[in-house]
């Protein structure tokens, strides 16, 4: 039968994406255009064609072939010296404002001995599903699609790996079917050590974004991960300054129980992009804890991911 008699006989929204077909011996082959599609949406439309054209009698087998052009991602590994410092908050509710913006974003929670992940975009109780021997990224409420070790071993359960382990689990995570994901935001783990290795040298991050608190030991902590992607060739985009200022609910004084500017003049010396701060609000926290990050909201807390999120856009942008 000739190929177009095969197309004319399918539903149109199938016939638009059909790119050849044919039927040999009772074989239908059909090569399918599948860009824009996410991992469920394959899925999906590739089951409705098997079934369409299983109903044809001249066909006994069904084999499709999807082909899409490969997706430009980037990754950004949101990284910090120390631990305590936000950084896992920063990553998520970067990424929501980035996807907000219109970006396509992913997050994978690279913290193996700690994730948080789950907690704060609120899917602590999901599964990631395998597909050709790769992890199929959960759907958070947020648009956001998110891959984490707490999503793969029970809560509360103890991670007690070796180095050359946490550095598979990493790659498992970041090598998985982020489908038409652009931006792929990294939650980095604390410090300097194997999991932070494993990703410069496998998967080299576009760039890095820098969290810290004002406090010298924080600041000098940061420092140090910065001087790690110098030495990988991987550009830091710029610091960020968390749990900066206290707004009392009381009597509206504003204190600065951590300091104040530091993460700013230390940018300014070490000659880098300062993205903004972040204040010290009981509702950024409440909002981690509750699975309701505020980036997703339009009050005055997402008002900072926001800027940090142009910021970031706008270095992709040139950096493109």
């Amino acid at each position: 039968m000739a190929e177009t008699d095969i197309v004319a006989s399918l539903p149109a929204a199938l016939a638009a994406r059909v790119q050849s077909a044919r039927i040999v011996k009772g074989r239908a082959l059909v090569v399918l255009d599948a860009a824009g599609l996410d991992a469920a949406g394959r899925t999906r439309i590739e089951a409705e064609l098997t079934e369409a054209l299983s109903e044809r009698e001249d066909v006994d087998e069904v084999q499709v072939i999807q082909t899409a052009e490969r997706t430009a991602r980037r990754l950004i590994a949101v990284g910090s010296g120390k631990g305590g410092v936000g950084k896992s908050t920063l990553a998520a509710n970067l990424a929501i404002a980035l996807q907000r913006s219109g970006h396509k974003v992913g997050l994978v929670d690279a913290d193996i001995y700690g994730p948080s992940q789950p907690m704060i975009l609120d899917t602590r109780d999901a599964k990631p599903e395998a597909k050709d021997n790769k992890l199929i990224p959960v759907e958070s409420r947020f648009g956001v699609p998110v891959l984490s070790m707490g999503h793969l071993v029970k809560q509360g359960q103890a991670i007690a790996w070796r180095g050359p382990m946490a550095g598979n689990a990493l790659s498992q995570l970041i090598d998985a079917h982020w489908g038409e994901t652009e931006i792929l935001i990294v939650d980095l783990p604390p410090g300097t050590g194997d999991v932070q290795l494993t990703m410069l040298q496998k998967f080299k991050p576009a760039g890095a974004v820098l969290v810290s608190t004002p406090q010298d030991l924080a600041l000098i902590d940061a420092v140090r991960a910065g001087h790690l992607f110098d030495q990988a060739g991987v550009p830091v985009i710029g610091l960020v300054e968390n749990m900066a200022g206290y707004v009392c609910p009381h009597c509206g004084e504003l204190s600065d129980p951590f300091g104040a500017g530091g993460v700013e003049a230390a940018a300014a010396k070490l000659d880098l992009p300062f993205l903004g701060r972040i204040p010290l609000a009981l509702e950024i926290r409440e909002g981690g804890d509750a699975g309701a990050p505020p980036a997703a909201s339009d009050g005055v807390h997402a008002k900072p991911f926001s800027a940090i999120a142009e910021r970031l856009s706008a270095w992709l942008a040139a950096n493109g």
